[in-house]
């Protein structure tokens, strides 16, 4: 029988985290549990990144994920905005590894090609095929279903990745 992995996976944002979690077991993917983590931005930035950071360490805990994937951010806005998002991807980075749980990170190209077979799918898309990847998970925010994308990727490049010396702890 094949080893069940489960995997957290991570859709970094300020305002919105989303979070997914999804168990693995050969080619079956099978929904655990998906929401969003959201900072109070009439707070100061090092509090909400904090917010985003306990609110991940309690995903954490209460789910106990083996393994964790991230989507690399890509801003074209303006650079205070881009250095924003940069800090809670660090957190959103930070949260798994302090559990000493391997990590990989996933473009969103690679994430949209992995779940909808076409690098620049659009949200819905990808939110569909979530959908029907997942159906147990039933209606999905825009940014639990990347979560969820993103650890549905990471179940199809992992052994390529541990092969590789890609996913580390």
């Amino acid at each position: 029988m094949a080893e069940v992995v489960r995997i957290l996976g991570l859709d970094p944002g300020l305002r919105n985290a989303g979070w997914g979690i999804i168990e693995s077991q050969g080619n079956r993917l099978i929904h655990v549990a998906h929401g969003v983590v959201h900072s109070d931005s009439s707070l100061s930035l090092s509090s909400r990144l904090q917010q985003i950071y306990q609110g991940l360490q309690q995903i954490i805990a209460n789910f106990q994920p083996d393994e964790a994937a991230v989507e690399e951010t890509f801003v074209n806005a303006n650079a205070a905005s881009a250095l924003k998002l940069g800090m809670a991807r660090g957190v959103v980075l930070l949260a798994p590894a302090v559990h000493s749980m391997p990590v990989g990170e996933y473009s969103a190209n690679k994430v949209k090609k992995s779940v909808v077979g076409v690098g620049h799918a659009d949200k819905t898309q990808v939110a569909a095929m979530v959908q029907r990847l997942l159906p147990a998970a039933g209606m999905v925010t825009a940014d639990a279903a990347d979560a969820l994308a993103v650890a549905i990727c990471h179940v199809h490049h992992r052994q390529l990745n541990q092969k590789l010396g890609l996913l580390r702890a």
